[in-house]
């Protein structure tokens, strides 16, 4: 079984969803996504994984992100449970469910946890860049649901240390003061950061954010 690490290029696949045939890589294009599996349709914490990803659906659009679920339950069976999704959690799942009904993708990534469930797949999560790489993994145990506002809060760090030679630190969260890299030397911060530098430790300078 494969180990999907950061900066692997994720596994490309062909599957059917419940918006229909997808062929992965062709579908994110020039987005970034996140894939999240669930041990299987019609659960309990996945149902309100599932609804509260779809009225997240905006905060997603806004970032350049989609969104992609897998279950290795089949299409009908997808559909038939995105009626009760969309009922109990008042909202429309807007984003398609991937049938991994020969757990042939669950592989692919590593979704298979036989000490946790032989049949199931665990709660997997994979950032996933424009570039196709790998940016962030985690795994939940299937009693434990997601933290989406901390999906959001990591999309928000990897998108702007895409762009600016920053880090962000301990709770950061949008707006927050961020880490200058290492890398920058201290004579170059000032045409780098003009919003300012505070050295805290040589190896320890705070700015605002660059793109705020």
């Amino acid at each position: 079984m494969a180990t999907v690490r950061l900066g692997d290029i994720a596994p490309d696949f062909e599957a059917e969803t419940s918006m229909g045939n997808i062929k992965f890589h062709e579908w994110i294009g020039d987005s970034w996504c996140i894939l999240f599996s669930h041990p299987a349709d019609f659960t309990p914490v996945c149902t309100t994984e599932l609804g509260t990803v779809a009225n997240y659906y905006p905060e997603f659009k806004k970032r350049n992100v989609k969104v992609i679920a897998l279950s290795v339950d089949c299409v009908e069976s997808h559909m038939k449970w995105i009626e009760d999704i969309n009922e109990t959690q008042n909202t429309t799942v807007n984003f398609p469910i991937i049938a991994d009904e020969d757990k042939h993708i669950a592989e692919l990534y590593d979704m298979m946890h036989p000490n946790a469930s032989e049949s199931f797949t665990v709660r997997s999560v994979f950032i996933i860049g424009p570039d196709k790489k790998v940016k962030l993994t985690l795994t939940y145990p299937a009693s434990t649901g997601r933290n989406f506002d901390e999906l959001l809060r990591v999309i928000d760090s990897l998108q702007l240390t895409a762009h600016y030679s920053v880090a962000t630190p301990a709770n950061w969260k949008d707006g927050d003061k961020v880490v200058i890299s290492p890398s920058i030397k201290d004579e170059d911060v000032a045409e780098k950061f003009p919003k300012g530098c505070e050295v805290i430790k040589p190896y320890l300078r705070m700015t605002p954010q660059p793109n705020k």
